[in-house]
């Protein structure tokens, strides 16, 4: 039962349902036992009086020549009219149910019982509700079996019901008046309980926007600490994702002013006076390739913008990563060709039991293009000396692992920069291939997005040059049957 209807939940409005429902619903109950108890006292005493007058009156028979008399005295009949308010009703019955004195209209009772014995009972008489006890009495005789006389005495029972009222309008009254207290005092405490959750509401709202530092957990109750510990682990998580936007974009804006600037010194130098058509053309290569260097920085950032948060947008399929392997190099081959570069494939073949998982198509793909279109990049070759580049999948189904190499005989990477390739827009130093560093980095957020590791060892260790072996394993990443 709901005391307080409320569109939206409210935690103060539950606590205080359940305190005060069950409170009203004890009320009636209260109001009966209360009622039963009252009852109970009001006839104790008057039970105790009718017993007593019951056997007084028996100890008024007594048995002459064989005869059953009984003589009341005309001081106890009085006595037993005297009260104002109820009637008294008595009766003496002889062994042969003859009525020796009293009202004959007294019911008799049920079952007889005892010598010497009170029985208390509610009965009916003239209309009326009346309290009865009743005894039966023995009289020996010296020639017989001894002569049983039924004594009874009734009593209406208004003093009962009267007292009886006046107990519960003594008990319940300052259970009413205590009731409104008892509540405003439940509203009180609870207000005073839920203090601290307004106060930690109170500061959440004053904080400025760029505040992220953790709230304060010392001054909430114990049951508030886990949500507040939750939310100041957000705080961290929100914070931390703001500085890597901040320095993403400070980072991205010096990448995209280099060459952006490039293109207008060429654009300046193209439009000086006096320049010959060798000039120009060479003015023109020159924007051609920093545009190409601007479009090539613009779309990586799109690529790791994709893999850090729309990735989630795309569908999951079943993918066979062998055949996306294949379809990135044989793309490839053009600009491997023009470096005079030996791509491959070398690994299982599309439809091979180990080489599907669930993934996104589209992310995978741009996960392998980076990594061959990097090892293309920075693996020197000439028609002398080619490079050799070589990309595999390598598929376990009995152990749920699915592995992605891609390996070329470059120069590689120090074992102090394998950590900082993964970085936006870092590049190893003393390299002069284009690039815009965030190649690797898509790589591992798309790796990250699956499941997956990404690592970076020697392909040829203690050979020079050693070369760089990516791989990118999926663990436990099974496909649909």
């Amino acid at each position: 039962m709901r005391l307080f209807q409320r569109g939206q939940r409210s935690l103060f409005g539950e606590i205080l349902d359940w305190m005060l429902t069950p409170l009203l619903l004890l009320v009636p109950v209260s109001i009966g036992v209360t009622w039963l108890v009252a009852q109970g006292i009001a006839n104790r005493p008057f039970d105790r009086a009718l017993e007593f007058n019951a056997l007084t009156l028996a100890k008024m028979v007594t048995l002459e020549q064989g005869l059953v008399h009984f003589q009341l005295p005309q001081a106890a009949g009085e006595i037993l009219r005297a009260d104002g308010t109820d009637r008294v009703y008595y009766q003496v019955l002889g062994a042969d149910k003859r009525l020796l004195s009293g009202d004959a209209e007294v019911p008799p009772p049920e079952d007889e019982e005892d010598p010497g014995v009170v029985l208390l009972r509610d009965d009916k008489l003239r209309g009326d509700l009346v309290r009865v006890a009743s005894t039966w009495i023995e009289l020996p005789q010296p020639d017989g079996p001894p002569l049983k006389v039924l004594v009874q005495i009734a009593e209406t029972r208004e003093k009962q019901q009267v007292l009886a009222a006046e107990i519960i309008k003594g008990v319940l009254l300052p259970q009413f008046a205590i009731l409104p207290l008892a509540i405003l005092l439940i509203w009180l405490a609870l207000v005073r309980g839920i203090k601290p959750l307004s106060d930690l509401e109170d500061r959440i709202r004053e904080r400025r926007p760029d505040d992220l530092s953790p709230l304060d957990d010392s001054a909430v109750p114990v049951e508030v600490a886990p949500l507040v510990m939750s939310v100041n682990g957000l705080l961290s998580k929100l914070k931390d994702s703001l500085a890597t936007q901040k320095r993403f974009l400070a980072d991205a804006a010096h990448q995209l002013k280099t060459p952006l600037a490039g293109l207008r010194m060429q654009a300046d130098l193209a439009q000086r006076e006096g320049a010959n058509a060798d000039e120009l053309k060479q003015s023109l290569k020159q924007i051609g390739r920093s545009s190409m260097r601007a479009t090539h920085t613009v779309n990586q950032l799109l690529a790791l913008a994709r893999a850090e948060g729309g990735g989630g947008a795309l569908a999951a399929q079943n993918c066979d990563l062998a055949r996306l392997t294949i379809e990135v190099v044989r793309e490839a081959v053009p600009r491997a060709m023009d470096k005079a570069l030996d791509l491959g494939y070398d690994g299982h073949q599309p439809g091979a039991p180990g080489v599907q998982l669930e993934g996104h198509p589209t992310l995978l793909k741009e996960l392998i293009r980076n990594l061959v279109d990097n090892a293309i990049a920075y693996t020197p070759s000439s028609p002398e000396q080619p490079g050799v580049i070589t990309a595999r999948v390598l598929g376990d189904p009995f152990g749920h692992v699915l592995v992605l190499q891609v390996e070329d005989s470059g120069p590689g990477i120090s074992e102090g920069e394998r950590e900082l390739v993964f970085e936006p827009f870092y590049r190893v130093l003393g390299n002069e291939a284009d690039g815009s560093g965030l190649g690797l980095p898509i790589v591992r957020e798309i790796a990250r997005r699956h499941d997956a590791i990404v690592t970076h060892e020697e392909a040829h260790p203690g050979k020079k040059p050693p070369g760089s072996r990516f791989s990118v394993r999926f663990e436990a990443k099974r496909s649909r049957a």
